[in-house]
């Protein structure tokens, strides 16, 4: 049995470059063989894909998050398309829109999103798309500017009404350690409608532990209990579940499934 982590900020975990390493072994112990690190900022993209380029089970992705739209550096664009050029470079993101924090504008903020959109239909490449407060213009946008390798909805927030409409898209849906608390209705109801082939797991570390965690940071070596917590509620063995949501993870990156 074999997870993979669709999404960990493996640099804001740790630091220190050696811990990093140290982070991603005990996941490889934890069955998690697969891990997406995220951008945290083109500023020290470069940097945490450094620290990690020995590992080589871990993929990267490159772009700019709503957060970052005010000071997303000098030639964020170009630097972009030189990024995804590194090796094992697999998706944009993450990008997408955020009118909980009020980053920037509406207007700052779409533009911003659309233009990644757009970069990844060049590249060829899938987006990791963030949504908070922001459901209707994210769909909105998605239904005119999907690239055509698709995009994950990642650490899904949205209700199951807001997933059926989105299932029309080329999109999968990510789910983090919140859906095992007790009061995520809407995220247990949505996984119970959504086709199996459309879903991924993620840590989304240092955010969002599981329930059996709170109050700690989080790691990529505790997706096991998101999994867990999925196949019971989807009445399925759990090494049934974990070897569909690889195959789906792989297809959406586009690797191999070995």
């Amino acid at each position: 049995m074999q997870y993979f982590d669709t999404h960990a900020h493996l640099g804001l975990i740790v630091e220190d470059p050696i811990e990093q390493l140290i982070v991603i072994q005990e996941a490889r112990q934890a069955s998690v063989a697969r891990i997406v690190s995220i951008c945290n900022s083109l500023h020290d993209f470069a940097q945490v894909y450094e620290n990690l380029k020995s590992a080589t089970n871990v993929y990267h992705a490159v772009g700019v998050s709503p957060s970052e739209v005010q000071n997303p550096g000098k030639d964020w664009l170009s630097h972009i398309e030189q990024s995804v050029k590194y090796e094992r470079v697999v998706a944009i993101g993450e990008i997408g829109l955020d009118y909980y924090r009020k980053f920037g504008n509406k207007k700052s903020q779409i533009e911003l999103f659309i233009t990644q959109l757009d970069l990844a239909d060049k590249l060829n490449l899938p987006v990791i798309i963030h949504n908070r407060d922001a459901g209707h213009d994210v769909l909105d946008i998605l239904h005119d500017r999907l690239p055509s390798r698709g995009g994950v909805l990642h650490c899904y927030s949205e209700d199951a009404a807001y997933a059926e409409k989105a299932l029309d898209l080329n999109l999968y849906f990510s789910f983090a350690g919140n859906l095992t608390y007790k009061n995520a209705k809407n995220l247990h109801e949505t996984v119970s409608v959504l086709p199996i082939n459309r879903i991924l797991i993620e840590s989304e570390s240092p955010f969002m532990v599981p329930a059996e965690y709170r109050g700690k940071r989080n790691m990529p070596k505790y997706l096991s209990l998101t999994a867990k917590y999925m196949a019971n509620m989807l009445d399925m063995e759990e090494e049934a579940l974990s070897a569909r949501l690889w195959e789906n993870s792989n297809k959406f990156f586009g690797l191999p499934n070995d």
